[in-house]
């Protein structure tokens, strides 16, 4: 005999059960940023508290304060609000608004004195900071500095210069540390790095400090440079795309963060101009 047992439907209470369907996360095509919401919200290395990650409207990324604060507190050079999913810096006219990290991070120091109020809101982010390394629950990251005391001797640039696609970019880690954003079925960040032994190399080599045209001229100005713009076109697109070799062949996948590169600035950007290859060393006439 078969046991006549009916399916379970309602909970232990007698409530109907209610299964709702899972719908896949999807990426409107409308969307000004191609990025998902879901995968946004990490952690600061310097001091442990929440960040939110967005991109602006030069689609360079900046990590703004979970929570949103009075306008009436914060100055005007502070604010950021969002539309569409970009940041935009200036107030829109409403009670509340966003501001990045940086202002709060108790370790890094402000330009411009942010006022009482966020002052006050530095200070308890602090004190939490301190109680989560007295505690071992946090290790801040050491801060990427060239180890060499001259720039122009650095063997590794922090923040490289790459050509590809017929542009000049500066990345915003060394070449190794370049980290995939696009995401993983678990809903994190791809930790395989955009560089891949197994695939075409790009070269050090030194190019004029202005590539871009309308940018002023430096006097006769070489700069280390990792080209990449001698590889095929498809191998350009996964540097410029940040994603791991994976990843590249799946375009529509969702990223975590946008891609770290800057439009490459001779002026903006002068720290980051290198003389020499890496790996080479200074002759005497440079030592003295």
């Amino acid at each position: 005999m078969h046991p006549n047992t009916a399916a379970v439907v309602c909970h232990w209470d007698g409530s109907p059960r209610t299964a709702h369907p899972r719908h896949p996360l999807r990426v409107a095509a409308t969307s000004p940023s191609r990025l998902l919401r879901t995968g946004q919200s990490g952690r600061c290395g310097q001091c442990s508290h929440r960040i939110d990650q967005y991109q602006r409207a030069d689609q360079r990324p900046i990590a703004l304060h979970p929570t949103e604060l009075d306008t009436a507190q914060i100055p005007a050079s502070y604010r950021w609000h969002l539309s569409g999913g970009i940041a935009h810096r200036h107030s829109d006219g409403s009670a509340w608004c966003r501001i990045p990290h940086h202002a709060l991070c108790p370790q890094q120091a402000l330009i411009a004195p942010p006022g009482p109020y966020l002052e006050s809101l530095r200070r308890q982010l602090a004190v939490r900071t301190c109680r989560l390394i007295d505690t071992g629950q946090f290790t801040p990251a050491p801060p990427t500095v060239c180890e060499t005391a001259s720039r122009s001797s650095c063997d590794r640039p922090a923040r490289p210069a790459v050509q590809l696609l017929l542009g000049r970019y500066l990345a915003d880690a060394p070449l190794e540390a370049i980290q995939c954003v696009a995401q993983t079925r678990q809903r994190h960040r791809c930790p395989q790095p955009v560089l891949d032994p197994s695939r075409p190399r790009g070269a050090w080599t030194l190019l004029p400090a202005t590539p871009q045209r309308g940018q002023l001229a430096l006097p006769a100005t070489l700069m280390a440079v990792y080209d990449l713009s001698r590889l095929p076109y498809a191998e350009q697109l996964h540097w410029r795309t940040q994603r791991c070799p994976a990843h590249a062949a799946t375009p529509d996948t969702a990223e975590v963060t946008p891609a770290g590169w800057q439009v490459f600035d001779s002026l903006l950007h002068a720290a980051h101009v290198h003389t020499r290859l890496p790996h080479t060393r200074p002759t005497h006439h440079e030592e003295a």
